[in-house]
């Protein structure tokens, strides 16, 4: 059942928020152990039944977990103590609620792997469970989670930066959209009507926008709602269905300048996680797939997966790749082969990854430079044409007086 409740937290004052428990006195004594004084709870009962579809988990939210927790482990504490610590390092209902049942599991016996396996809050990255699974495994928890939170705050670090880098254009495109529309809807409709009283001919262009601007006012509606559906179509097609999501990604590598960005940000996700897994005493078969879970794009996802089931069989991963479809990077390929012939795995990867980061870094700068210019030609174009569509008519109107 699913409580809410308001309170006073030592830490942060007033604070309120939701939390899952199976009675109220255990959401009570929950609260309790979160060093929260309850001043209101009660239960909230849906208007739908729940069907338990289990959010991913927040990047900052796994990236303070796996922080605080690597330095209570490093302390030397058992991992049962260190999650009671951890759990006062955080006071919204959801987040405490995902701790409370890896305390619980772990009371129970089970490991932390089977812990993050069981809870039913958050969808905890498979490479993020099975590294904890293998560092269990060799004794290296600790260093395996402290490494975790580095590679998730460096992969944050780039998508805000990315995001933030797209917001200019992103304006763009949605002031384009709205001036284009209140044109079309208002603008031009006034204008047309008087040229309809003047009974005169009109240009074949001037006919086109009037035509757009007439069938955009008497079905805005239908067009927002199918905007709005396609919108939401694409996004389940993209998440949910895996053929769709493959040929989208294999279209994507055939597009200049956004293939280069696709292949050095799917190449350096996997070479940091590499030289994060292997230093951490993971052996390269197992960091080999672990990090070939994390890539985006599916094309490349494939042949790293494939290639990275003939390790198992004694293959070598440089040949495997090739074996398998990959053609994107010859001198990446050609490093992975020097990697296995040396000891120095962790620190070619590194190098690997700081590699495809500024590559990364510069491709986007170039897209983005030449993405604002393209949007504003393009305007530029489309309000033009609208703007000359209405003149034409006008200086006909005074050639023919004149």
């Amino acid at each position: 059942m699913r409580y809410k409740y308001t309170g006073f937290s030592k830490k942060n004052g007033k604070v309120s928020g939701y939390i899952e428990a199976s009675t109220l006195e255990e959401a009570k004594r929950k609260l309790k152990e979160a060093s929260i004084v309850y001043e209101e709870l009660k239960e909230i009962k849906p208007f739908l039944p729940s069907f338990n579809f289990k959010k991913e988990i927040p990047k900052n939210i796994l990236i303070d977990f796996s922080k605080t927790l690597s330095i209570y482990l490093k302390s030397g504490i058992s991992i049962a103590q260190a999650i009671k610590l951890v759990k006062n390092q955080f006071n919204d209902g959801k987040t405490l609620d995902f701790i409370f049942q890896l305390q619980k599991s772990i009371d129970e016996g089970k490991s932390f792997y089977q812990a993050l396996d069981k809870q039913k809050v958050y969808d905890i990255p498979k490479f993020y469970k099975e590294s904890v699974k293998i560092a269990e495994e060799t004794g290296t928890l600790q260093e395996v989670i402290s490494e975790m939170a580095d590679f998730l705050k460096n992969l944050k670090s780039i998508e805000d930066k990315t995001k933030r880098a797209l917001v200019y254009p992103f304006f763009i495109i949605i002031v384009a959209i709205f001036m284009v529309s209140f044109m079309l809807s208002f603008v031009i409709p006034k204008i047309s009507a008087i040229f309809l009283q003047l009974h005169q001919e009109l240009p074949k262009i001037t006919k086109i926008v009037i035509a757009a601007g007439e069938f955009l006012t008497q079905n805005w509606i239908i067009l927002a709602l199918l905007l709005i559906l396609s919108i939401f179509s694409f996004s389940f097609l993209v998440k949910k269905v895996y053929g769709f999501r493959y040929l989208l990604h294999l279209f994507i590598l055939k597009l200049p300048i956004i293939k280069d960005i696709s292949i050095a940000s799917n190449l350096g996700k996997f070479s940091y996680l590499m030289s994060v897994l292997t230093n951490s005493g993971v052996n390269f078969v197992h960091s080999a797939k672990l990090s070939s879970e994390t890539l985006q794009n599916e094309v490349i996802k494939r042949a790293f997966l494939d290639a990275s089931k003939e390790l198992v069989e004694g293959k070598r991963f440089s040949n495997a790749l090739v074996k398998n479809g990959f053609v994107f990077d010859k001198s990446f390929v050609q490093s992975i082969a020097l990697a296995e012939e040396t000891s120095e795995v962790a620190e070619i990867f590194k190098n690997l990854s700081e590699l495809f980061k500024e590559k990364n870094s510069a491709k986007i700068e170039l897209f983005l430079s030449l993405l604002e210019p393209i949007l504003l030609l393009v305007v530029g174009i489309i309000i033009g044409f609208i703007v000359t569509a209405m003149l034409l008519p006008i200086f006909s109107m005074n050639l023919a007086v004149g």
